[in-house]
């Protein structure tokens, strides 16, 4: 990796004229700015890594990068990052990265310009070689969803358990077609819950149907429309397991359109017990996630890596409890 040294070797200046063109100083002329800069973007010269001593400047400040801000799920987990980071005089920036990568790779530039201390990724699309070569210089942590294989500090709960334990409870219910709405996307959590649901069925001997596994995005809407289409295609479907509670919910509302009745006919389970879930009626059984306890102990295992880059790496796994309510009990 190239450092301030070989900038200054390439564009034949002096370290301290690499310095006072990244620091925007107007004492170097225009001739030898564009010479440093030139040299910068050939050797691909991060400024963020001038030196270890850099390593000491703190800017108090953290990124939380979240998929969507719509997702009502995060709010808990943002206010225990920002009590965490308030007692400890940070201050949290939070950014919606849609799951685009190119969006993180901007919000990441900030951490590679020392612009913050550190990042919290609530669900990222790179990859684990990217997460471990940024962590090798940088403070990052994962929150909620990992990539496994990442060689950094995490905190979870244990997905496959969860569902697995919700599945079960429908199961015990009585009822023996439950379908599934899932997501497409690869997160380790939709991975893992998908698993929790085939292997409940399979220890119950109950067939695993895939045509009553469909996609959904985590919203409302898509609640809406995955029930729908497992009403009309006729399944003849008594349960429903949805990864999200908005999802669920939405099950619930096309149920009773159709004229069903929640949980007689159709019993329904969500994920996470996001507020909204006492709200509906009936109230939703769902999988509560400590949403509060995993954003502060993210932030707790930031600060450890800020405070010492050599902190151990640590995989944090949180309880979940199972909340039954109306949606599958009479």
């Amino acid at each position: 990796m190239a450092t301030i040294q070989d900038v200054a070797k390439a564009a034949k200046v002096s370290v301290a004229t690499v310095s006072r063109v990244l620091n925007n100083s107007p004492s170097v002329s225009e001739k030898k700015q564009q010479v440093v800069m030139r040299a910068i973007q050939e050797l691909n010269y991060q400024p963020n890594l001038l030196g270890r001593n850099l390593r000491r400047t703190e800017t108090k400040m953290i990124l939380v990068l979240v998929p969507t801000i719509f997702n009502t799920f995060y709010a808990k987990v943002v206010k225990g990052i920002e009590d965490i980071g308030n007692e400890n005089g940070y201050n949290v920036m939070l950014c919606n990265t849609y799951a685009e990568k190119n969006r993180e790779q901007v919000f990441l530039k900030q951490l590679k310009n020392r612009l913050v201390d550190g990042i919290i990724f609530m669900a990222t699309g790179l990859s684990k070689e990217a997460l471990n070569e940024i962590n090798q210089h940088f403070p990052i942590v994962q929150c909620c969803e990992y990539i496994k294989g990442a060689n950094l500090s995490r905190i979870s709960i244990d997905n496959y358990a969860a569902a697995y334990k919700a599945v079960t409870h429908l199961i015990r219910q009585g009822r023996k077609r439950i379908a599934m709405i899932s997501s497409l996307n690869k997160l380790a959590s939709t991975v893992e819950r998908e698993a929790g649901y085939k292997k409940a069925l399979e220890n119950a001997g109950i067939a695993i149907e895939p045509d009553i596994i469909l996609p959904g995005d985590y919203g409302f809407k898509s609640g809406l429309r995955a029930a729908r289409q497992l009403l009309t295609k006729e399944f003849n479907i008594d349960g429903i397991f949805a990864i999200s509670d908005m999802m669920a919910i939405g099950a619930m509302k096309t149920i009773k359109e159709n004229g069903l009745s929640v949980p007689e006919d159709i019993a329904v389970v969500g994920f996470d017990d996001i507020r909204y879930t006492s709200m509906c009626e009936p109230q939703l059984t769902t999988i509560s996630q400590p949403q509060y306890d995993l954003g502060c102990g993210a932030m707790t295992l930031l600060l450890k890596r800020i405070q010492n880059e050599k902190a151990d790496i640590e995989h944090i796994v949180l309880e979940h409890e199972l909340m039954i309510r109306g949606s599958t009990v009479i």
